[in-house]
């Protein structure tokens, strides 16, 4: 049992049809999977991706129209990173945010990355991470259907930061329970609070990193709009699946048990800070229902809501996709 690095992150937003212009047409990703949250069926659940809609590389999203905004605060995953693959790369996306006018930081040294941190329109924290040092689990591979270069595309998810108050119980059930480990430390960026803890998994590098960021000085994390979800990390197969539902239940933490989504195979459970926690199966992946050619094109449904496609169909905004 070793988890492999990050599946994907989950965000919530109250707006399918700018968010979709967003992450393919400004960030230049692939929308591999149009569907719908298989709990709520009322709301989309968009994915986007590299090329091949790759186990790693996943960003999604959940829309809830009526979202207010979020309240940026502890116990929280509160920055997700997306990888390129070069320090060149940044320069790109630097000048790109400029012209396009997208709210962005300075390009920066965080633990031996360069990295840029920007935001969507809805205030998702984001942060671009070069990948040029990277030496541990592989990228993806950059979708080439938009108008940036490949050689700057986005290749997968990076580390991601989970801000909490008391970083002691969180740090141990990533390393005790889920195999985790230490890897290194930098200061905070802000005065007087503990420097951030970097954990790694599987083969480490960039796309199997949590950083952990304690702060004494925020209040509880609101969700809303451009707020993260849940953040799901890689097991390789089925049946290991079943070993780490089995792993959980002994440690007493309270979890959904096995759930087959059928895009893959999942487990749900939270942290002691409330984060809330997935494990996800590589496979089968998002082909399986529709040709790595049309990914994304139409409303993909699993075989058991598919009954209720007109009834589905019906509730949903038109959401016009390339």
């Amino acid at each position: 049992m070793n988890l492999k690095g990050i599946h994907h992150v989950s965000l919530l937003t109250a707006n399918a049809e700018k968010n979709l212009a967003f992450y393919t047409d400004i960030l230049g990703m692939r929308l591999v999977k149009k569907t719908v949250n298989q709990d709520d069926t009322s709301m989309y659940h968009l994915f986007y991706a590299d090329a091949e809609g790759n186990p790693g590389t996943e960003i999604t999203f959940f829309e809830i129209p009526m979202a207010a905004g979020q309240q940026y605060g502890i116990n929280s995953v509160s920055a997700t990173s997306l990888r390129v693959a070069s320090d060149e790369a940044l320069l790109f996306w630097k000048q790109r945010f400029e012209t396009l006018k997208v709210p962005h930081g300075e390009i920066t040294d965080r633990t031996g990355r360069n990295s840029l941190s920007f935001t969507d329109f809805e205030g998702t924290k984001l942060i671009l991470v070069s990948d040029e040092h990277n030496s541990g689990v592989a990228g993806g591979t950059a979708w080439t259907h938009s108008d940036i270069p490949s050689q700057y595309g986005i290749i997968g998810l990076g580390p991601i930061k989970l801000t909490v108050r008391k970083a002691s119980s969180t740090i141990n059930v990533l390393t005790s329970v889920m195999g985790f480990r230490r890897k290194a430390s930098y200061p905070s960026w802000f005065d007087g609070q503990p420097d951030i803890i970097v954990l790694e998994t599987g083969e480490g590098g960039t796309g199997a990193e949590v950083h952990i960021e304690e702060r004494n000085d925020l209040p509880m994390a609101r969700p809303g709009r451009g707020a993260v979800h849940h953040v799901a990390f890689r097991v390789d197969n089925e049946e290991e699946m079943h070993q780490w539902v089995n792993h959980i239940e002994q440690h007493n933490l309270p979890s959904s048990g096995f759930v087959d989504r059928f895009y893959f195979r999942s487990l749900y459970f939270r942290e002691p800070n409330g984060i809330l926690y997935e494990l996800a199966t590589d496979g089968p992946g998002f082909d399986t229902d529709e040709d790595m050619e049309h990914l994304g094109e139409s409303l993909a449904l699993p075989p058991f809501l598919e009954p209720q496609r007109e009834e589905i169909e019906a509730k949903l905004k038109p959401l016009r996709t390339k």
